[in-house]
């Protein structure tokens, strides 16, 4: 795959590593500020009265949201001149749909947001492998090392779990509160998607390349 500005070779001498920390921060920072901010809403109106011309305590949430997204895009691509591009899709996804709660005073743009973003990453990842392209293998091409078949195995079983992530944000948002809502973001999302992470362990051991040998590549084959 070529270069792009986007996902840069980790061999490259001009690629940058970014603290974990960091990482970690810049991606689950505007979630976790878009939480706060709904939480707390009406205790941000009190300390930031300006904050009241934008309404309910969801509607600033989703202000704070697409700002901190903006900053930790901004932030991303001045240390290491490149954008993960997962990240890149959910970012835009988040400012325009954002941009539609605001405007409209509509919340079910943002409540929606999971449910387009999970849904594009789920068909194209499927949708790739229709077409016999594993494109998982180019997002963490840079983390993980896999022979050609467990990298379609891994694209197979993303690709369901965005789709299955989609559904459930549908189910969530149409079902219960706004706050349970935004909570379950934070504390259902999250944890649900670390533990089907790891559950993905054994199977990205199985077939890693760096691990693999002649006989074990062989017994794969029977």
């Amino acid at each position: 795959m070529e270069e792009s500005v986007f996902e840069r070779d980790p061999s490259d001498p001009a690629h940058k590593e970014v603290n974990p920390l960091l990482k970690l921060a810049l991606e689950l920072g505007p979630l976790m500020v878009f939480f706060f901010a709904n939480a707390r809403g009406e205790w941000l109106i009190e300390r930031f009265p300006v904050l009241a011309n934008i309404g309910e305590p969801i509607f600033i949430a989703t202000a704070l949201f697409m700002a901190a997204t903006a900053i930790a895009l901004s932030v991303s691509w001045i240390l290491i001149r490149s954008l993960p591009i997962m990240p890149l899709i959910s970012g835009i996804v988040v400012l325009v749909f954002g941009a539609l709660t605001l405007w409209l005073h509509n919340d079910t743009f943002i409540k929606m947001k999971p449910t387009i973003v999970n849904t594009l990453f789920g068909v194209i990842l499927l949708g790739g492998l229709y077409f016999g392209k594993s494109l998982l293998g180019y997002v963490f091409d840079s983390a993980f090392k896999l022979n050609a078949e467990g990298w379609r195995k891994l694209t197979m079983r993303w690709g369901i779990f965005f789709l299955f992530l989609a559904v459930l944000n549908e189910v969530i948002w149409r079902s219960f509160s706004t706050d349970f809502w935004v909570a379950f973001k934070v504390w259902g999302t999250m944890p649900i998607t670390l533990l089907f992470t790891f559950a993905q362990m054994p199977l990205v051991m199985k077939y890693s390349l760096e691990q693999e040998t002649p006989e074990k590549a062989a017994s794969k084959d029977k």
